[in-house]
């Protein structure tokens, strides 16, 4: 092993100006003017690689290339990155600290110390995915919710219980505290770090979630990592990434009146998507950036991975440190955080006395005044369509071939009209009915710019007389226990309530597809039957098919005030400007615009009511934990004592290995598995949602005595290998080529041509010792930073994934499994290639000793052949194949330390 050498940038280690005895790694003391003109997220970048340099890990050679950003952000040149903290949310938190309770096993089963598997880096959990939206409507429905979370969770709770105590600089924050993005922003984010010897750094953080980048709006970097990544940082490795690219964006102005947060994150998720941002940061910059708050910044900064970005970043300027005030923060921390920032040359100011960096290529643009009204869908987060546009396009959406803005209904089905009854009052079904509205995610329950207009439009419409259609189930899912407390001091809640958007639970809820059924079991008949375009209008930031709601075709993300203001329509397929939502006390006409509130009414309430004393008083609660967390009585121990009976928590099978490194063996005749198109998400290849009784997992649950009322859900359960096996690509909405293209989680057995769920046809091949391979389209992965995606198809004997481009994090996670992620040649496909699925493949793997991105040859059992780039991106990347993933790499690693 190479030695690790002493710091060679100890000579600029200085003290912090005005900061007694605490000490910092100067930038500006390397005397060099390429930092000046740096993006100010590759200057923390440059820092973290400057304050760990050790001539092992991390070398003087990766400084030098971070330096020279602006010529090596084009070269796909590797730099390792090391984060200050990880964080974790339960569904992705849990397999990961299952993983580290197995590794405590392996490790001593190799021979080595189980305590040497344990966090080196600061690590918080925050439990906000496991409540659903059961109960909705009424004034108990967030006690029942809970105590449901409880009964059907008190398995993993146990567990993550025991992990609190078991392993070190590990933290959670229990259920019921809210959203971990927005506990993140608003408690645990330290925005500067101070180590033992007391030197100052930037904070900056990997999660186990897609939307850790909403922390970027702080001036913190982070990003989303796979839980097989994050679990490698927690364990004291850097990742490796690819320097990316910085695309500038500059905005100017301000918003209009009738414009929200919400509103200018989907503007600049379509700008985004259509420039093409993926692997490469985003910073954000311009006068316009000081016209929006902490929490507007949020906002844009949590939908990176809709835009595609591994970033969407704000640094550190005047509004940090009011946010920071606002929330609670110590005035210790205050002065830290100004004074390294400046000194360090991280802190930004829009009065056009600093030097604007470089960025890579054409600068985007955006004038604020021209946001309007918008909202996303009805399939996907890139797919804006303004307020004004959206009946005219989902209307003549209904009946053209179905695309990701269109549904194929036949022409003669297009006005259907069914009427049906529900609680002794007669309805009209027809297409685009909402049964789901929802305020729910970390992306706008965290900004009280638009939850408090929300809570303004309902307080209006209740005054006017208006109410929602019984059949749209109304919730409210805050991020954080602070909207209550300002929902309570501003006197909207009752308005809410009576509307129907009583508290649901503090979790993302609806966003995760923890959404329950609908308020009534006759609308899932009446949508079956007539194959209704159902709809959903949720403010989150997620929307693909099956995820909010098996049954609705059509989800649209909102802000807030307009989920209200579709709940109160009852129909997507309604114009706002000429049809009126109902009759004052009058008999007069009232009409959306009659009822929205200002933006000067809405920033002028959040002034008044919102104080640092409300989130000081409410985190100082959750860092004693709740009653029923505390509660908990578990059994605590170095190692885990599995429960093989559990359906829940299992001991996973994947180190299962020796201490030695053994070739990995090529791809000889394998089968394919599923042949897929465009955009399949991780929520196709592992759903989060419900668990159907016919599937394999729901027999599987069924077969071990649980009834079908505690499935629970496919996140809930990410703790038992078993069932997620089962559920990977269960997702009732998959279109499978093998299968002519009918939806459904199935495929063609090919030895037998017979039609099976696709994991029971993955497991004929386990048995028969043939491997499979995955065919994909473009974008294959994307979605939200699932390692069971990974360890899914791992588990079902996929070796290969052959696709035409990839979601950043998927790939890695792949890799991440011992899993080759190939990539078509531009231009190429399984279609252009004449490939059915149904031919067998051949690839040589030459014992994992590949190169980066080097061309991979693929035989066809026809004689034909084709060429593919290897998608082992960095030289640690390649090793970690090697080694069937990174997970193994480690265990070896500590295993073989002394």
């Amino acid at each position: 092993m190479a030695e690790i050498r002493p710091n060679p940038f100890e000579k600029i280690l200085k003290e912090v100006p005005g900061l007694q005895g605490k000490k910092f790694f100067s930038l500006n003391d390397l005397n060099d003017p390429r930092v000046a003109k740096l993006p100010y997220s590759i200057r923390v970048l440059l820092e973290v690689a400057v304050r760990n340099c050790d001539e092992f890990n991390i070398k003087s050679a990766d400084v030098e290339k971070i330096l020279d950003w602006q010529v090596n952000s084009t070269k796909d040149i590797e730099i390792p990155f090391k984060p200050a903290r990880v964080i974790l949310q339960d569904f992705t938190g849990v397999p990961l600290v299952v993983d580290l309770a197995a590794m405590r096993d392996a490790i001593k089963r190799l021979g080595g110390d189980p305590k040497k598997i344990n966090p080196a880096c600061q690590v918080d959990l925050v439990i906000d995915h496991s409540i659903q939206v059961e109960y909705a409507k009424t004034l108990d429905a967030l006690q029942k919710n809970e105590e449901l979370e409880f009964y059907n969770n008190k398995e993993r709770f146990e567990f993550l219980r025991w992990g609190q105590n078991a392993f070190e600089n590990f933290s959670i924050v229990p259920p019921g505290s809210g959203i971990v993005h927005q506990v993140n922003l608003e408690y645990i984010a330290k925005v500067v770090f101070e180590d033992k010897n007391n030197v100052l750094y930037p904070d900056s953080v990997v999660g186990t979630d897609s939307h850790t980048t909403m922390i970027n709006g702080l001036g913190v970097l982070g990003w989303g990592v796979g839980g097989i990544e994050a679990e490698s940082n927690m364990l004291g490795e850097c990742s490796a990434m690819v320097l990316p690219e910085v695309v500038g964006f500059y905005l100017s102005g301000e918003l209009p009146k009738t414009a929200t947060a919400t509103d200018l994150v989907l503007t600049c998720t379509q700008m985004l998507r259509k420039r093409g941002v993926v692997g490469k940061f985003v910073e954000f910059y311009g006068p316009g950036v000081k016209n929006l708050t902490l929490a507007d910044r949020a906002t844009v900064a949590n939908m990176a991975p809709e835009y595609g970005a591994t970033t969407g970043f704000f640094p550190v300027d005047e509004q940090t440190i009011a946010f920071l005030r606002q929330t609670g923060r110590s005035e210790e921390t205050i002065k830290n955080v100004e004074a390294y920032y400046k000194a360090q040359g991280l802190f930004r100011v829009y009065d056009g006395t600093q030097q604007d960096p470089v960025y890579s290529g054409e600068v985007l643009k955006l004038d604020l005044a021209t946001v309007v009204p918008s909202l996303a869908g009805p399939k996907r987060p890139m797919d804006r369509v303004a307020l004004s546009d959206l009946q005219k396009e989902f209307s003549e959406g209904l009946s053209k071939p179905v695309t990701f803005k269109t549904f194929g209904v036949p022409a003669d089905k297009v006005d259907l009209e069914v009427k049906y009854n529900l609680n002794g009052e007669e309805f009209t079904f027809r297409h685009g009915q909402v049964l789901i509205a929802a305020i729910t995610s970390c992306t706008n329950t965290s900004n009280p710019g638009v939850m408090l207009a929300a809570g303004l439009l309902a307080k209006n419409a209740v005054q006017k007389g208006l109410k929602v259609p019984a059949y749209v189930k109304t919730s409210l899912s805050p991020g954080s226990q602070v909207v209550t407390k300002y929902y309570e001091k501003a006197g909207v809640t009752d308005f809410m309530n009576t509307l129907g958007f009583t508290h649901a639970g503090y979790g993302c809820m609806t966003c995760i597809g923890n959404s329950g059924d609908f308020v009534d079991p006759v609308l899932n008949q009446v949508v079956k039957d007539n194959d209704f375009v159902a709809a959903a209008v949720l403010s989150g930031n997620r929307n693909f098919e099956g995820r909010v709601h098996p049954q609705t075709r059509a989800n649209y993300l909102a802000s807030p005030p307009l989920v209200v203001a579709y709940a109160l329509a009852g129909n997507v397929n309604f114009n706002f400007e000429t049809q009126p939502l109902g009759k004052d006390q009058n008999g007069n006409d009232v009409f959306l615009r009659d009822i929205w509130p200002s933006r000067e009414e809405v920033e002028a309430l959040a002034a008044k009511i919102i104080t640092p004393e409300m989130f000081t008083e409410n985190y100082s609660r959750i860092a004693k934990g709740t009653d029923r967390w505390n509660s908990l009585q578990v059994k605590q121990g170095i190692q885990y004592e599995w429960k093989e009976e559990s359906t829940y928590i299992h001991n996973p099978p994947f180190f299962n290995c020796q201490l030695e490194l053994t070739p990995v063996k090529s791809i000889e005749n394998a089968y394919c598995l599923g042949n897929f198109g465009d955009s399949i998400t991780t929520d196709h290849i592992s759903p989060a949602g419900n668990i159907a009784k016919d599937s394999p997992a729901g027999k599987y649950l069924l077969e071990r005595g649980v009834p079908q009322k505690d499935f629970n859900s496919y996140g809930a359960r990410r703790g038992n290998d078993e069932v997620m096996a089962r559920g990977t690509f269960a997702n009732v909405r998959l279109v499978n080529k093998l299968l002519g293209g009918k939806v459904g989680p199935n495929t063609v057995h090919i030895p037998t041509g017979e039609v099976l769920s696709i994991f029971d046809a993955a497991n004929r091949y386990i048995q028969a010792g043939i491997p499979t391979v995955i065919f994909g389209g473009k974008e294959y992965g994307t979605g939200s930073s699932r390692d069971w995606a990974a360890k899914g198809p791992f588990l079902q004997g996929v070796k290969v994934v052959i696709a035409q481009s990839y979601e950043r994090i998927h790939r890695s996670n792949l890799i991440g499994m011992g899993i080759l992620p190939l990539e078509f040649k531009e231009g190429e496909s399984a279609d252009t290639l004449g490939l059915t699925g149904k031919e067998r493949y051949t690839i040589d793997l030459q014992e994992g000793n590949l190169k980066v991105n080097q061309d991979v040859v693929v035989k066809v059992d026809d004689g034909r052949t084709f060429t593919t780039k290897c998608r082992l991106d960095t030289d640690v990347e390649v090793q970690y194949f090697k080694h069937g993933g990174i997970l193994l790499y480690v265990l070896r690693k500590l295993a073989s330390s002394k």
